[in-house]
């Protein structure tokens, strides 16, 4: 079963390998559709702005610029998506779409499973395998999409913001709160900050695998993606499980306005 392949009666590595040669297969499929589509306009503007966007961020990027790049005018841009800000949002939806619907689908199951310890790794592996198994630059993923998202994320552009949040709140706080069925000792502000260590982890293997392989000095190899699910996996739940901070009572005088991370902590899974 699902539950099973999540975390069951086979080797953890054999049923990572399983689930992710099936999402490899939705999304090659996804894919394949796609390429059978006659190329069109709409399409070149959607490539050449997240090609620009990747490489240069969102502020610095104009319609002019995507336009030249995808060999329209400028006014195609605007008939196909009105703004820049609806441009950026449609490519957001067309990776992240099929990702959160697996995502979804995966924490189902592993929210079937038991044993808590043995959820919670589901969980996680829930969470991260959907981002591996982007086989091409369609759909889930990517490499280019994977680089978006890091600059996105780290321009702070209250529009990025937006748009971050818009695709992402709902399932960050499905498994944030799965999380937190598993492990309700620890405060679920704690577990935020956890998933966001987990976020950044998850960014940079994506990006950057060839550091693996070389700082190991080829004795792990960075692009073997089930070895980085699992060490991935395996590193998140130990970081879960520590101890909660040992601090003090909050005071009673404290504002109840929430402070900004406490406000946010829906986008710590992205």
């Amino acid at each position: 079963s699902l539950t099973d392949g999540l975390f069951g009666r086979r080797p953890l590595l054999t049923c990572t390998t399983d689930l992710y040669n099936g999402t490899i297969d939705m999304v090659i499929k996804s894919a394949e559709k796609e390429k059978t589509r006659k190329p069109n306009m709409r399409d070149a503007i959607l490539v050449a702005a997240e090609e620009l966007f990747s490489t240069n961020g969102f502020s610095a990027v104009t319609v002019r610029d995507i336009a030249h790049a995808a060999g329209a005018n400028p006014g195609s841009v605007t008939y196909h998506f009105k703004t820049k800000d609806a441009l950026l949002l449609e490519i957001y939806r067309r990776h992240c779409g099929p990702m959160n619907h697996r995502r979804f689908e995966l924490l189902a199951a592993a929210k079937r499973v038991r044993d808590l310890q043995d959820r919670l790794q589901a969980i996680v592996r829930a969470y991260v395998l959907p981002a591996f198994s982007s086989g091409s630059d369609l759909a889930g993923g990517g490499a280019r999409f994977t680089r978006l998202r890091a600059i996105m994320s780290a321009e702070g552009n209250e529009v990025t913001g937006r748009i971050i949040a818009q695709t992402f709140d709902d399932t960050s706080h499905a498994f944030i709160d799965a999380i937190h069925d598993s492990l309700p000792h620890i405060p679920r502000a704690e577990i935020v900050w956890r998933s966001h260590f987990l976020l950044g982890a998850l960014y940079y293997t994506l990006v950057t695998p060839e550091r693996v392989s070389r700082l190991s000095r080829g004795d792990s190899d960075g692009t073997d993606a089930g070895d980085a699910i699992e060490q991935l996996v395996q590193a998140a739940v130990a970081s879960l499980q520590a101890p909660a901070l040992d601090r003090p009572a909050p005071s009673r005088r404290r504002s109840a306005a929430p402070t900004k991370a406490h406000a946010h902590d829906g986008h710590a899974l992205r």
